[in-house]
């Protein structure tokens, strides 16, 4: 908006209290919240297509996002409004400035109510891929010559001693292996980065105890794009990804690492 900022510099350019940096560097902060919306908006566009957004919770969080890029928009609108109408008066101008605070913290309380909402979405989507991706899993590794015999969900490691703390999604496992799956909406490199961090404290804990079995692991995923996809199987990861009504299983680029 160039206008606006000719307008401003000429007249704030005489204020001693309030400067052309302060009044731009608020702007720009307001700026950058929104584009952040507008990101999440997009982001959670994408992973919705993906999961058909089915059902009614999903949805209704959906709208939630969408109201809440509209308020952004908004109080972005509204600061343009108050910079192009500053006074030439440094009365004026510090008065002008004042709203200018307040819309930045209206943004903010919209920026943090974006982040919950996105949040609470990320959480269904979690669940909803969980749901429609794990049952089944041990009888679809038989393929890959496992054979397990159970499968835990949500399985949590707290040791305080050894300060080991994890969370699987679920772990399927028999007397000699198992295996540690991570379920995620949408598979990103930082997820796979994250896994092998948690791979290393299953085996930090399983040691400790005396547990010698062959630990691997594997990604699960509503979402995948394949810079991810290529990268979890780089890293010795099996990958699971929707295929119709079912999933499909993909082997490591070589063998599967062991843990």
């Amino acid at each position: 908006m160039p206008t606006v900022k000719a307008a401003t510099k000429k007249t704030v350019k005489t204020a001693k209290k309030v400067t052309l940096d302060d009044v731009w560097a608020t702007i720009d902060e307001i700026g950058k919240a929104h584009k952040e919306t507008e990101k999440a908006l997009k982001e959670t566009q994408r992973i919705v297509s993906g999961l058909g957004a089915s059902h009614k919770e999903t949805e209704a969080g959906f709208r939630e996002l969408q109201q809440a890029h509209k308020e952004t928009e908004k109080v972005q609108k509204e600061t343009q409004r108050i910079v192009s109408g500053l006074g030439a008066s440094h009365k004026e101008t510090e008065a002008g400035f004042r709203e200018l605070q307040q819309a930045h913290k209206e943004t903010e309380k919209v920026q943090k109510e974006t982040q919950r909402i996105v949040g609470d979405l990320g959480n269904k989507f979690g669940e909803e891929a969980e749901y429609t991706m794990l049952p089944g899993l041990p009888e679809k590794f038989k393929q890959f010559g496992f054979d397990f015999s159970v499968i835990n969900r949500n399985r949590k490691i707290n040791n305080d001693k050894h300060d080991i703390h994890a969370e699987i999604d679920a772990f399927l496992e028999n007397g000699t292996q198992a295996m540690a799956v991570e379920v995620k909406a949408k598979l990103q490199n930082s997820d796979v980065d994250d896994h092998i961090k948690r791979m290393g404290k299953l085996r930090k804990y399983a040691d400790i105890f005396g547990d010698k079995r062959e630990l691997f692991g594997a990604l699960a995923a509503v979402v995948v794009n394949e810079k991810a996809k290529n990268y979890a199987l780089k890293n010795g990861f099996y990958v699971i990804e929707p295929s119709g009504e079912d999933v499909n299983i993909i082997k490591p680029d070589s063998d599967p690492r062991v843990w």
